[in-house]
């Protein structure tokens, strides 16, 4: 019997996080000119996948190990600060942008592994048949 496999679900799950990021940056976009409104981002999924309490595990013994409590944390300095121009407004459009451009590489990229793991998984269904 095999274990099943979570990295669709993980995968589905980054690929609704980047669909909220994408909202929120295009969000910000549309009011770059709207007075006193305040730039929004999303949650880093780094801490939504936090939330989900999964834990690596070896199904085989020769797995590297892998104890969570030897893993290094470290503190991740909050961004800097948005400029506010005279209207009181946080949005820099550059900032967006390139923020835009790091939801586009990481839908890449997931969409990317996901074809990949398909594409194998697909090759040893038609081989053990």
């Amino acid at each position: 019997m095999t274990a099943p496999v979570y990295l669709f679900d993980l995968a589905s799950r980054q690929a609704q996080w980047l669909a909220a990021r994408q909202t929120t940056i295009s969000g910000n976009v549309a009011n770059a000119n709207t007075p006193g409104y305040r730039a929004r981002d999303v949650e880093p999924f780094a801490d939504v996948l936090d939330k989900t309490k999964l834990t690596m595990a070896a199904t085989n013994a020769s797995h590297i190990g892998f104890t969570p409590s030897k893993a290094e944390a470290s503190k991740v300095k909050k961004a800097d600060s948005w400029d506010t121009v005279y209207s009181k407004n946080s949005v820099s459009l550059e900032q967006e942008l390139i923020k835009a451009g790091e939801v586009n590489r990481q839908h890449s990229l997931n969409t990317s592994i996901v074809k990949s793991f398909h594409r194998m998984l697909m090759s040893s269904v038609r081989t053990s048949s």
